[in-house]
């Protein structure tokens, strides 16, 4: 075989590279042999330059060597050979401890700050929001505590979730913004791990939020973090509230035993249907909706009002100028909207609707209604409806049910979706327990091809209602919103061609895709994780919320309603908002806003929760008033 030349620079690496490789021993005879290569010539240059140096060579050497030994610590005394050995030796030792020592503190820093990076310590406080879980409504539900707890000192929010501390913290703080008063905490670890659960300190926490992910595995996550919960908790005196939130409504009676009794679940797969369809039925209640929900604007409280004990509820309507009243809570049951003359018990809490907790206070104002400005006909009459549902996912089957619960006989809903979303079977199935008056068809295709949209006759539907896919692991998590954003690019072409405005409804993922959405401002987008965000932290802050909650977007129960402002008072007449309050206690509603057409195509969508009933305004046969009742 023939001999290779190797470059005389090529074999010294090799070899150089080869004791290292022998280990710790080699490195540490190699830095010594650099440190003597370099102090020594170094130490006999200051000695030779020295003008108050000996004279003889041998004084000139000891000098060099006690230079060198206090250069590199080794005590450089001279004498015989062993005395000299013996004083390095006695320097390696010291080197050797010294050494020790600093290693050993320096890996137990390394250690405590890579704990801590790693997000694995206890947290110490009181009366914290502990988040169980990573979605996209985290930053929803932070941003809601931010700003809940804005009058507060000492606020804490801790979020523990299987993911890097330091991912979660930059997520939230680019996606939050400043926390303000309120300090986050991060850890990391699994949910469903009742040894990991302590680190959150849930024994001294004021609530516990509990998200489900966006696997398809979510539901039965939560259920096992609830249990962990419980067992984490085994042998607490105390436990605190617990809100979850679930897709399926098969997994409620598991998680709600899995709660306990002062445990409350929240079914968002449920909740957002009957959003979106009466989204669909009232355009712009969904900015209604956002407005009662968030902690911007006006809230829902419970209040104890002595003065107004035995008096009808009806009285209690006009008795606040600054706050509206919908309802009592007797006995740990909301009733929203109860009759008029129903008169108010003692130990009733009264369900209002105000900027904040201090800010309700009794003022009547009964003298501001004014009679000869209310209407008294009859109410516009319900008539039957199109809509036209394009898309499809595991949601739909539940629209298509709200749908068809208060559908008027020859309303009509249209399906189209591809055959690999939505078979004849599984719309079939959804419309298994049809009534007579709503007829529902499917027709194949897809929504984000222009013929599609094309062949459908889009603007003689009372209502357009565009659903994103189910996510699908392993695909990045906005390509059900792509898709949406593609659709509705595809209907406002059609919208600029025929110069007619489409009633769309828009379901997305992805709150920041709201600002992509080529709608107009004031339209209804359901954000559907958002939504359920602002529900659950509202009854973090106060659990008793629930049941109203449950009520307001029940199927069948009161709820949220836009009626034409014509119904209540005079059109193109100016009157105040006492009097349209007046006019809805004739007709057994809450009156708590208006919608006002002018502003309907801006960012607030010219929706008006809670107005002074002092303020007056001319009334235009377009506008609509926000009440609470029945349909």
């Amino acid at each position: 075989m023939a001999q290779r030349h190797t470059l005389f620079g090529d074999r010294a690496r090799y070899w150089f590279d080869s004791t290292l490789a022998r280990g710790a021993a080699a490195l540490v005879g190699w830095m010594a042999v650099l440190c003597l290569a370099v102090v020594v010539p170094a130490s006999a240059v200051m000695v030779w330059t020295d003008p108050d140096a000996p004279a003889s060579l041998r004084d000139r050497l000891a000098q060099v060597w006690h230079l060198t030994g206090e250069t590199m610590r080794l005590g450089g005394a001279t004498g015989t050979p062993l005395r000299a050995m013996t004083s390095v030796l006695l320097a390696l030792v010291t080197l050797l401890y010294v050494s020790t020592l600093v290693g050993l503190i320096t890996t137990a820093l390394t250690e405590r700050l890579t704990a801590l990076r790693r997000g694995r310590s206890t947290v110490l406080e009181q009366g914290h929001a502990v988040i169980l879980g990573w979605s996209e409504q985290v930053f929803t539900v932070v941003s809601e505590l931010v700003a809940a707890n804005a009058n507060q000192r000492r606020a804490a929010v801790v979020v523990l979730a299987d993911r890097d501390k330091t991912v979660m913290e930059e997520a939230l703080s680019t996606k939050v913004g400043s926390f303000g008063r309120t300090r986050l905490i991060c850890r990391s670890g699994p949910t469903t791990d009742p040894a990991v659960l302590p680190l959150t300190s849930p024994a001294t926490a004021g609530v516990v939020l509990i998200l489900p992910h966006d696997e398809p595995d979510a539901d039965a996550e939560v259920v096992k973090t609830l249990l962990a919960l419980r067992a984490a908790l085994a042998g607490e005196g105390t436990r605190p509230p617990v809100v979850a939130a679930l897709r399926d409504d098969r997994y409620r009676l598991a998680a709600r035993l899995a709660a306990g009794p002062g445990g409350v679940v929240l079914e968002s797969d449920t909740v957002t249907a009957r959003l979106i369809v009466q989204a669909a039925r009232r355009p712009g209640i969904s900015l209604v909706h956002q407005e009662l929900l968030d902690f911007a604007g006006d809230e829902f409280y419970l209040i104890s009002e002595p003065a107004l004990t035995g008096r009808p509820f009806g009285d209690a309507l006009l008795s606040y100028s600054t706050s509206s009243v919908v309802g009592l809570v007797r006995g740990g049951t909301p009733m929203l909207n109860p009759p008029p003359r129903t008169p108010i018990a003692p130990d009733d809490l009264l369900v209002v609707i105000s900027r904040d907790d201090d800010t309700v206070w009794l003022d009547g104002c009964e003298e501001l209604a004014e009679e000869t400005a209310m209407t008294s006909g009859p109410a516009t009459p319900a008539r039957a409806e199109r809509v036209l549902l394009l898309g499809w996912n595991r949601r739909a089957p539940l629209m298509v049910d709200q749908l068809r619960r208060r559908a008027r006989p020859g309303s009509v809903v249209d399906v189209v979706a591809e055959p690999g979303e939505a078979t004849i079977r599984q719309v079939g199935e959804a419309d298994e327990c049809g009534g007579a008056g709503l007829s529902l068809t499917l027709r194949h295709g897809d929504v984000t091809r222009p013929e599609t949209l094309r062949r459908l006759d889009v603007h003689s539907y009372d209502s357009v209602i565009v659903l994103g896919r189910d996510p699908v692991p392993g695909q990045p998590p906005d390509e059900p919103d792509n898709r949406t954003l593609v659709t509705l690019l595809l209907l406002r072409q059609l919208e600029e061609s025929t110069g007619r405005e489409l009633p769309v409804v828009t379901e997305l993922i992805d709150d920041r895709n709201r600002a992509l959405a080529p709608i107009s401002p004031g339209a209804d987008v359901i954000i559907s994780g958002k939504l359920i965000g602002l529900l659950m932290t509202q009854i973090s802050q106060n659990r008793h919320l629930a049941a109203v909650f449950e009520e307001l977007f029940s199927a069948d129960g009161t709820g949220v309603r836009l009626r034409p402002a014509t119904d209540y008072v005079l059109p193109e007449g100016e009157t105040s908002f006492a009097t349209v309050v007046a006019a809805a206690r004739r007709r057994d509603e809450c009156a708590i806003g208006y919608r006002s057409h002018d502003l309907s195509r801006t960012s607030s969508g010219g929706v008006r929760i809670n107005p002074p009933k002092a303020e007056r305004r001319r009334w235009a046969h377009e506008d609509e008033v926000i009440v609470i009742g029945k349909d």
